[in-house]
This record gives structure tokens, C-alpha cells and sequence, in this order.
């Protein structure tokens, strides 16, 4: 250990373990702690403890991390940090380890000097993580020896002992989530390691490295371009304008503020931002003022290079933003966060950060470099002819006062009750399926949407061209939301938006392009859990006077041997226009019987990547992505 990194570990101690309050509410409440106890919740706990090693790593005393997973689904989080401190708090009087691994908001990130930045910021990651365990163990590895101490669902089961000598630093923790608590114990393992390649970007030259026992999978992210490489990642399957990401990167006011971001030929902006390696998936002041300062610099260097004619062209946020990829990546010391979610920055100091530092570094990136200066201005400049042409048909999406049903081609049914929690709609594929629905339906709170063909793919398409496609806007109109930069999901109609195609490959691609448009236009609606796939039946099994409805190939061969492989009818619904009302009613509208996939969202970076590949331009990357998951496949219509 280097004589500066002794130094550090000394003046890390229990005085900087702060004590709020006690553990007693997480058992009772775990949803108010990791939000949900499904597969989501049980990640949170894998997510709480990194984040603690993550936190060492911004304090530059940590550059490995390394989760496993065995074949019973314990879990063992090892980093080289500084070990979490062993010495008795002065408060408590139990070892500073102990006290934060059973008080809640007890840590080193209130103010007591452990940390300058961190994304811990509410304290509750260890405990809550040794409240929702059926047990946990902690080892320290600091001043030459390695502690032990065990516990089980939030309580103390052994006292803090040496069990052996140390070389180096660190902690290991190792749990056993409740099964008292949680819905499965079963990882994902595709889901965390998309999350650890993400915190690999975030910190550059970190190795974060991720093993299940369970499947014999390993990965290992570590990525010395940090977010420049995050941005390669994100433009592998598209056109990009220009070969090297633009790098901005400066510290003003105890603000740390990264900036990554490139260009490519589409439409689509991502627009990807963090705070302490958070996702702010709501944005916040940081976005902002990237937003802002991007929109000024572009604007006067387009006029101070007579690329911009102001009395014939005013480049809008918008028009800049077309084909950007951007990482925002800031730390601050003491970020404000709506809520435990953290989801969103508040903090209004980043916004002049972001903008001075985007503002100083952009005007002399793109001073040097005229000729990606140009295609960005000229790129923003076509996009804003395009905004203009797009202007009368976004007007015909607004919901007035009154939804003017005449005007829809979609020919909306709907429901008589008004209040959108209350509300659903079935986008139905057809109209042969959509009156069978519309007669089928319960009026008071099922809307019914028929869509005529396939829409547009708004992956290969301008928002000019998208809002002249009646089918999208029949479903803007519907849905009341609008769409960009002025969506507010305040106005939604409805809070259960289904999906409902036939069950073939027409359906299934029908199905994707209307996926593929909430996402990129309307993406807190799948955010906050208002998108579902309805799930029509594949078969009906007809043996005297019994009917059966079969969902799947795998349920009808369960159902064939129950009733016997003999004496009996069967009918494969290719459509969903082959049902009459009653039976579409009784199968896959009812909400007491019918069954709804809700459209998730866990990891957004590999959804983006999976709508770029699937729908747009380059047939290679399309191509690779189904040799590779052409196993995966269950349901082939062919």
C-alpha cells in the first residue's frame, strides 16, 4: 500500500459515520426503500452495494470491483477500497462497520469528510441491503487485517473479530436475499452486467468484472475513453457525421462536469445524463443547461460564419439536437435528487456549470475544427426546414377542447368514463379486429383504436414525415400527450395503453414499429408503466361441450394431455378478426381473465440499441442480431 493511500485510510475513520436514524421501517415498507420487490428490487440491492464501491472509486481509493453470483444466489460484492471503517463510533459505541450496516441514513456521505462526491447520497444502501437479507456478511480488509462480522435480516448475529491478516485494502460483502421478501431470488444476469458496463463508462479505467456460477457467463468492462467510448458504443450501428466524439471535461465550484457527444445521419436525439452515476432519467438542471449552452453556440457560430441567414432561418433547440448523441456526466458534492428514485437533478448551480463549461469549450471546438462545425450547423439547418414543414401537420395532432372523433382516420370508439386512471385503450390492428373489439368492449372504460396497416418506421424517418402518416397521428390525437419537446404526460387519456395484433409475422412487426414510436417519441408512457401487449389466444381446444383457450405451443401440448389426445377440435386463431366480440371479450379484454404484458424498460441503453439494430439502415448489424438470438426464439410463425 502506497504511503499516500495509508495516509488516506487513516483519515477515514468512524467520526465520519453520521447517524440520522434507526433501521425499523425497511422490513415492514421495502417498497418505499428499493421501490418494488419484483426482479427490479432484488438488482437494487446488488446496485446498492456497488454504488458504495463506486463511491471509493470517485474518491479515487478504488479501481476494481468484483461481483459474483453463486449457484444458490448468494451474492459477494468485493472492491479495493479503503474497507469500510472497523474503529467504535463515538456515538454508537459499536464498531463504525456495524453501525452502518444496521442504521438507517448512517454513512460516510452527510458531511462527516468521507466523501467529496457521492452517489450514495442517502445512506441507506448497506442497510437496507442487511435488512432484505435473509443474512449478510461483511469483511474489512484495512490495517493489516481482515474483519469479520455477520448478521441476519437487519440484525447483529456476531461480534466484529480478526480472522485473519490482510495485504491491501478493501470490502467484501456477500448477502442472501429474503425470499420472505422478494417475488424470485433469481438474477439477471444480461440486466446487471448492462448496468456495470454502464458504470464502466462512467468511470474511466475502472474494472468492474461480473460472475454467475449459476450459467458460466462472465464480463468484464473496463473502458479507458470513459464516456468518449460510451458515445462510440452508442453510434456503432449508425451513420456517424463525423469519426471522434467532441470531449469536454472541467471542474468549476466543486462541479465535475463531463461531456461526450457525436452526430450521426438519423433523427433520433439520445440524450443519455447522470449526477454522481445516477441515471437522471428525468433529466434535470445539468440537461438544461447542456441544452441551453449547445443551442447558443451552435446558433452564433452558424451566424458569425454567415452559415445562418437570420431573416430566413432560427435554429431551435430541437433542430441542434437532430441525430445528436450526448453523455452528460456530472459530480457534484451535494446533489439534490428528486426522491430516492433519483431520477432527477435539482441542483440549480449545475445548470451555470454546464452551461459555462459546454459554452467555453464547444465555441473553441468548433472554432478548430470548421469542417464538423459546418456539418453540424448544416445538418440542424435541414432539420429546421423540416420542422417548418412538420408545423400544420403537428397542429392536426393537438387535442382541442373537444376530440373531434370525424377527424380521425382511426376512427377512435370512446369510452364514456373521463378519467384517464381509469381509462384504457387497445390499439387494435385492422378493422375487422377492431369492430369485433369495439362490440366486444365494455364502453364505460375500453377505448378501441383501429389502425389501418402498418405505420411509418419512424427509426428511418423525420418528424416532418412521421406527423403526415395518419395512423401516428390518429394516435397522437388519441392519446393526448402530443409528442418531443412538448409531450406532457399530464394529458394522457389513458393509463393502460395495449397493444393488440393478430399473432403472426404482420402482427409481430406491426406490434415493433408502434413500439418503436412511443419509445423514441413517447418514452415516459413505457417509463411510467402505461404500455401493455395483450395476449390473444393461439388456439381453442373444442372436446363435447368444453372450450379451451390456448395461449402457447407449450400450454397446448400441457392441455392436450389433460384432455386427452382423442375426440377433439382445434382452431388456430391466425387473427384476431376470426374471433366474434364475445369470444375476443371473454379471452383478451376482460380484465378478470385476460392476461397483459406490461412493456418494461429496465435497461434503456440496450432497448435503444435493439431499435437502432431492428429498424434501422444498416442491414449488417440487423443481420449479426439475428443469427445470434435466433435460438432465443419461441414464437415462429412461418
Amino acid at each position: 500500500m502506497t504511503e499516500k493511500k495509508a495516509a488516506n485510510v487513516m483519515g477515514y475513520d468512524a467520526s465520519h459515520i453520521q447517524v440520522l436514524e434507526g433501521l425499523e421501517a425497511v422490513r415492514k415498507r421495502p417498497g418505499m426503500y428499493i421501490g418494488t420487490t419484483s426482479i427490479r428490487g432484488l438488482h437494487h440491492l446488488v446496485y446498492e452495494i456497488v454504488d458504495n464501491s463506486i463511491d471509493e472509486a470517485l474518491a479515487g481509493h478504488c479501481d476494481r470491483i468484483h461481483i459474483h453470483i453463486a449457484r444458490d444466489n448468494v451474492v459477494t460484492v468485493t472492491d479495493n477500497g479503503r474497507g469500510i471503517p472497523v474503529d467504535i463510533h463515538p456515538k454508537m459505541k459499536k464498531p463504525a462497520v456495524e453501525v452502518a450496516l444496521t442504521v438507517l441514513h448512517a454513512g460516510g456521505k452527510f458531511g462527516g469528510g468521507g466523501y467529496k462526491v457521492s452517489g450514495g447520497l442517502h445512506g441507506v444502501g448497506m442497510s437496507v441491503v442487511n435488512a432484505l437479507s435473509e443474512w449478510l456478511e461483511v469483511k474489512v480488509r484495512r490495517d493489516g487485517n481482515i474483519y469479520k462480522q455477520c448478521f441476519s435480516r437487519g440484525k447483529t448475529t456476531s461480534k466484529l473479530e480478526v480472522v485473519g491478516k490482510a495485504s491491501g485494502t478493501g470490502t467484501e460483502i456477500q448477502f442472501l436475499a429474503d425470499d420472505q421478501i422478494f417475488e424470485t431470488l433469481s438474477y439477471e444476469f444480461d440486466s446487471m452486467s448492462h448496468r456495470f458496463r454502464e458504470l464502466s463508462y462512467l468511470n474511466k479505467g475502472l474494472k468492474i468484472t461480473i460472475e454467475d456460477d449459476r450459467t458460466g457467463q462472465k464480463e468484464q468492462f473496463q473502458h479507458d475513453g470513459g464516456i468518449v467510448d460510451f458515445v462510440k458504443h452508442l453510434n456503432k450501428n449508425k451513420g456517424n457525421l463525423f469519426n471522434r466524439p467532441i470531449y469536454m471535461h472541467d471542474e468549476k465550484n466543486d462541479v465535475d462536469v463531463e461531456v461526450a457527444m457525436g452526430y450521426h445521419d438519423g433523427y433520433i436525439e439520445t440524450l443519455l445524463s447522470y449526477a454522481n452515476n445516477i441515471p437522471t432519467t428525468e433529466g434535470g438542471m445539468h440537461e438544461v443547461g447542456f441544452k441551453t449552452a449547445l443551442t447558443r453556440v451552435v446558433n452564433d457560430y452558424g451566424k458569425r460564419k454567415g452559415l445562418v441567414k437570420e431573416d430566413k432561418v432560427k435554429l431551435t433547440g430541437e433542430d441542434i439536437r437532430e441525430g445528436l448523441t450526448a453523455v452528460i456526466s456530472v459530480k457534484v458534492k451535494n446533489p439534490q435528487f428528486e426522491g430516492q428514485t433519483k431520477t432527477k437533478l435539482g441542483n440549480s448551480e449545475a445548470r451555470s456549470i454546464v452551461e459555462s463549461v459546454m459554452g467555453e469549450h464547444l465555441s473553441m471546438f468548433l472554432e478548430e475544427n470548421p469542417t464538423v462545425a459546418k456539418k453540424i450547423v448544416d445538418k440542424a439547418i435541414t432539420a429546421s426546414r423540416a420542422r417548418e414543414a412538420a408545423k400544420k401537420a403537428r397542429e392536426l395532432t393537438r387535442r382541442k377542447s373537444a376530440l373531434e372523433i370525424s377527424s380521425l382516420p382511426g376512427k377512435l370508439a370512446d369510452c364514456s368514463i373521463k378519467d384517464p386512471s381509469m381509462c384504457e385503450i387497445y390499439v387494435v390492428e385492422g378493422d375487422s379486429a377492431g369492430g369485433s373489439a369495439k362490440m366486444g368492449r365494455d364502453r364505460s372504460f375500453q377505448a378501441i383504436l383501429p389502425l389501418k396497416g402498418k405505420i411509418i418506421n419512424v427509426e428511418k424517418a423525420r418528424i416532418d414525415k412521421i406527423l403526415n402518416n395518419d395512423e401516428i397521428r390518429a394516435l397522437i390525437t388519441a392519446l393526448g400527450t402530443s409528442i418531443g419537446d412538448e409531450f406532457n404526460i399530464e394529458k394522457a387519456r389513458y393509463h393502460k395503453i395495449i397493444i393488440m395484433t393478430d399473432a403472426d409475422v404482420d402482427g409481430s412487426h406491426i406490434r415493433t414499429l408502434l413500439l418503436t414510436f412511443l419509445y423514441r417519441y413517447m418514452k415516459p408512457l413505457i417509463e411510467q408503466g402505461f404500455v401493455y401487449i395483450a395476449q390473444p389466444p393461439l388456439f381453442k381446444i373444442k372436446k363435447g361441450r368444453r372450450e379451451v383457450y390456448v395461449y402457447s405451443e407449450r400450454e397446448l401440448e400441457k392441455t392436450l394431455d389433460e384432455l386427452g389426445r382423442e375426440g377433439f377440435s382445434m382452431q388456430r386463431y391466425k387473427g384476431l378478426g376470426e374471433m366474434n366480440p364475445d369470444q375476443l371479450w371473454d379471452t383478451t379484454m376482460d380484465p378478470d381473465k385476460r392476461t397483459l404484458l406490461q412493456v418494461d424498460i429496465e435497461d434503456a441503453l440496450e432497448a435503444d440499441e435493439i431499435f437502432t439494430i431492428l429498424m434501422g439502415d444498416k442491414v449488417e448489424p440487423r443481420k449479426e442480431f439475428i443469427q445470434n438470438n435466433a435460438a432465443n426464439v419461441k414464437n415462429l410463425d412461418i
